[in-house]
Formats: structure tokens, sequence, C-alpha cells
């Protein structure tokens, strides 16, 4: 086992994140590994339909133009390269990556690891007909071409915090059942996955630190799994307690956070500053994984179109319930979902014309294209001289456009295959771990004691406390925390699910599940069904749920005054 620290470096959060990536964090200071996270179940859709076009696309081809900038340093600084950019088509990534090492001269060996595509077998598995099913793999198949010799290995879907778990299990020959260590890694994996949103990117204080152009996050993995997030010398935005804590609460749901590999609890995180731009994570206990893996399941879930309606200056409702009536009656045949949604954005006695606006937004949805295109968009143009005063649209709709439905699956793990396929092209079975256990909630932490009651003032929530919120399908979470354990005593007790409701209305009807954990001074909220069936589906204003911690910061409570 090598004792020395493992640096891994992030590159990319998501398919179209920041093309110079590569060459900053190669360029920028030591590195042993480079991952690059380019999948969310949006992108599987994508790829999905790319690959219904071209059998021999569904891969990000951004990698490719990449790597054709920056292979060259990588093999001059012998930095291994790992990415889940294979999508649904690892093997013809792989290929592609073989002729373009050919192309540049040098000596690469070039592994992938297959296996998560179940679409084949979808009827089998009962998942209906999809357009992409992928299992979660884990990080094992990575560490075996490691092993092997690799000097880039590209994934399908594979879990985000595998890209790490996968190198750091490879370099410290850590064994199967190594729980601690693996969640630690897992942790770690969890901070550098979205990219820049580790160092400062999307960060709810911004105004503390620089965050033009924020650097991408690196982490110093240890052998016991503890690790030390940072970034290279001189690039921007800031690696802080708060910006690590920041990804930590993102897209997550209670204490266990499960994976093939391992589940991390994150109730058991210790996380301190360490020093300029490094934050050390430590004390991470592991547990073995669930038995099932989540599968990402995408269907066509019909077609759909838009047109939004600007209404300017007085009798806002009354010119949106004109266009509402106007169009139900112009709309036959009518498509399966007409969905109506009033922005009231409009401000009385407006300096300019567009902060008098306000915008009333119409989806329809149908199975048939046909119902959501020409007649839909004919309805809405047609209305330009016989409707409201002031009719304006942002823009003319088009023709009708499919939309996916996302949904999660689970199936049992000895169901999936899990090949290593070496740089030799010798194939590696990667058997799922012996030990598994079921998933459940962890017992509920004890509340720390109240503040003693005193003044208060009503100011925006966001004034004591930070957020990040974001997606997981059809769900939205949004992490909450606070900086002093004063502020702590205040926020578990005064932030319940039934204030989160109150505070945020379009959650009302919603299932809310509040987690705490108090070692990162944190609650954890899962809305159920907030954005639909997906990103791809959803009709509501923010599909993704990524500013819904913004809002929530925004909205007044009353705030002890010894906080203020």
């Amino acid at each position: 086992m090598d004792a020395r620290p493992l640096r891994i470096g992030n590159a990319s959060g998501f398919y179209g994140d920041r093309f110079s990536a590569f060459r900053e964090m190669l360029e920028g200071g030591p590195l042993d590994v480079l991952t690059g996270d380019y999948l969310a179940e949006l992108t599987m859709l994508i790829l999905g339909r790319d690959r219904m076009k071209n059998p021999a696309g569904g891969y990000a081809k951004t990698f490719l133009r990449q790597l054709e900038e920056t292979l060259g340093i990588a093999v001059e600084k012998k930095v291994r390269i790992v990415a889940n950019a294979g999508g649904l088509n690892p093997a013809g990534l792989a290929n592609d990556l073989r002729a373009l090492v050919a192309k540049l001269g040098l000596s690469v060996r070039v592994a992938h690891v297959e296996g998560d595509d179940l679409v084949a077998r979808a009827d089998e598995l009962g998942f209906g007909e999809s357009i992409t099913a992928n299992a979660y793999l884990g990080g094992w198949g990575i560490a075996a071409c490691l092993d092997a010799g690799a000097d880039i290995v590209v994934t399908g879907r594979v879990t985000d915090a595998s890209l790490v778990v996968g190198p750091a299990a490879s370099h410290f020959r850590w064994q199967r059942h190594d729980w601690d260590r693996l969640a630690g890694a897992m942790v770690a994996g969890h901070v550098l996955e979205c990219g820049a949103q580790a160092t400062g990117g999307n960060f709810a204080f911004f105004g503390e630190i620089d965050v033009r152009r924020p650097g991408f996050p690196l982490a110093e993995i240890f052998a016991d799994g503890s690790s030390i997030i940072t970034k290279h010398p001189g690039t921007g935005g800031a690696v802080t307690v708060d910006t690590v804590k920041a990804q930590l609460v993102y897209e997550i749901g209670g204490a266990r956070y499960a994976g093939p590999d391992a589940t991390a609890r994150f109730d058991t995180i210790a996380i301190e500053a360490a020093g300029a731009d490094r934050v050390r994570i430590s004390g991470v206990r592991g547990e073995p994984p669930p038995p099932d893996v989540k599968v990402c399941l995408n269907r066509l879930g019909g077609f759909r179109n838009e047109a939004t309606f600007v209404l300017v200056g007085l009798d806002i409702e009354r010119k949106a319930a004109l266009v509402r009536a106007q169009l139900d009656a112009a709309l036959n045949p009518r498509p399966a979902e007409v969905i109506y949604t009033l922005a009231r954005t409009d401000h009385a006695d407006a300096p300019t014309e567009e902060q008098a606006s306000a915008t009333l937004r119409v989806t329809v949805k149908d199975a048939d294209p046909k119902a959501v295109g020409k007649p839909f968009s004919s309805a809405a143009v047609e209305l330009a001289l016989a409707s409201y005063p002031g009719f304006c649209l942002t823009g003319l709709p088009g023709d009708g456009a499919p939309f996916g439905v996302y949904t999660p699956a689970y199936v049992d793990a000895r169901k999936v295959p899990h090949v290593a396929v070496l740089p030799d092209g010798a194939r590696t079975d990667i058997a799922p771990v012996d030990e598994a256990r079921r998933l459940e909630a962890v017992s509920a932490p004890v509340l720390p004691t109240p503040l003693t009651p005193g003044p208060t003032r009503r100011v925006p929530l966001g004034q004591v406390a930070l957020a990040r919120s974001g997606d997981k399908g059809g769900d939205a979470n949004i992490g909450v925390w606070v900086r002093t354990e004063e502020a702590w005593r205040w926020l578990a007790h005064a932030l319940t699910e039934e204030a989160l409701r109150t505070l945020l209305p379009e959650t009302r009807s919603l299932k809310i599940h509040r987690h705490v954990l108090p070692n990162l001074r944190a609650l954890n909220f899962v809305v159920e069904g907030l954005l639909g069936e997906g990103v791809s589906s959803s009709t509501r204003f923010d599909p993704q749920g990524k500013a819904l911690g913004e809002w929530l910061r925004a909205r007044h409570v009353d705030v002890p005054e010894q906080l203020l």
C-alpha cells in the first residue's frame, strides 16, 4: 500500500462545463488523477436520443476534444484520467480514444468499464419501455482498470463519487470491506463531483469571496479515507468550511448516503479548516451498501410546447384570465395537459416597462406531436390583435418537442453485470460485494438546547443561514446550515417541516422529509414530487430546483436579535 496522499482533481461537473478546465487542472499544479463527471439524469436522456440517431454515438463528445488539446500534458506529468464520459457507449468512446492516441503519437493505455446499460433487458427486469436504463455501478471496475496499468479509464453510468473511490481503492489497496475508508472517499467524491460548486460557485454568501472565475477542486486522499479539499494555487474562488458544506448538503437525502461501494454516514463527517483554501474531512463511518443498485430510467413522455405572454401594467389578473379563456376556446382538440403559470413580477408605478410586467406561461403536453404543434402555436399567435391591451409574446412558439420522464428503479446488484475491459482487451467481471445491508433511516438525533427566548427581528432567513438546493428526479432537496452553535440552537427548532411549508407555499400539499445533521449544523429537506416527473418533464419555473434554497433564504422570519 502506498501511504502518500493521492491528489485527485476534477475538471467537469456536467456535460457542458468549462471546456478549458482540463488544461487548467493539468497545468495548475501537481495531480495524480484527473476526473471528469459528465452524466446527470437529464444527460442520459440527451445521450439516449443521440444514440437513437447514431448508434455509434451516445457518449460525451466534449471529452474527446478536451483530451485532444491536453492529453500530451497528462502524459508528460503522468496524470491518469478517469471519466464517466462514456455515457451509453463507453466501448465506443474507448475506441475513439485509441484512435486519438494514435493520431497524437502518444503511448497511452485505454480501458473502460461497462455493464451498466440494461435497456436491452428492460422487459426482463420489469422496467417497461425505456429510452435508457442504466444502473449505477461502483468504483471497483475503475480500480481493476488502474491496477492493470490503464492511463485513461472511461465508464458509463457509475456513481459520481466512484470516480474518486476507484482510484483511491487502487492506490491504497483497500479491500471490499474497508467500509470507513471507502465511505471517506465517497464523501470526498461527493464534494468534487460538481466541480466549482466546491470552490465558491453557486455559493450563498458569494459576496465574501471572488467567484468571478472559481478554480476547480481537488482532494488529497489519505490511506485512512480522510481527505483535504483544496484547489490549485492562484486559481479563483475559495475552499472554506462553508463552500465544502454547501456541496456536502447538495442533492442528498438522509444521514445514510448509499452507493454501490458502501453507505457513508453523513452524520459522522467531521469538517474543519486546515489552512488557506484547505478543508479537512475526517471521521466518516461507513457501512455495507444496500443489496439493490439504483437504475436511471428515461422514457419518452410525449411532446410539449409553450408560449409566454407578457402582461404589462394594470389589470394583470384580468388580462391573464382573458388569455386563458381565449386559448381554452381555440384549442380544439385540446392537448392532454394545458398548464397556465402566472408570475406576478410586476411592480406598481414602475420606472421601467419591464418592471411593470408579469408573465403568463402556457405549457401544453400530449402524446401526439401534432396536438402541441401548429394548432397550439397558431392559436397563441392569432390572439395578437384580438386580446388584451399591450399584447406581447416573448417569442414565437414553434413545433412541439419531445420530453422525457425520469423514473428511478432498483434491481438486485447480483443481476447487474460490472465489467472492467482492461487495456489489453481482457474482460474482468467485478462481483457485487458479498455483504449488504438494507437502507434504514437513522434514529432521530438529539436536538440542541433551544436558545433562551428574547427579542427578535423580522429579516430574511438568509441573513443567518446558508442554503443549497437541487434535484433528484421529481424530488427536490434543500440543504440549510448555519455557522455558529448559537444559530444552530435556533435553526434546529425554528425551521420545521411545517415552517418550510409556510415559507415555501408551493410545497404545502407535498410530502416533506426533514433530516437533521448536527455535526454539520445542517438540516436537509427532501420535497417529494415538487419537480413533477423530472427535469425534462417539469413545467415549473425552476425545473431543477436549483434556486429553491435562495428563495427560502429570501423569506422573512423572526430571528433572535442576538444572532444578528
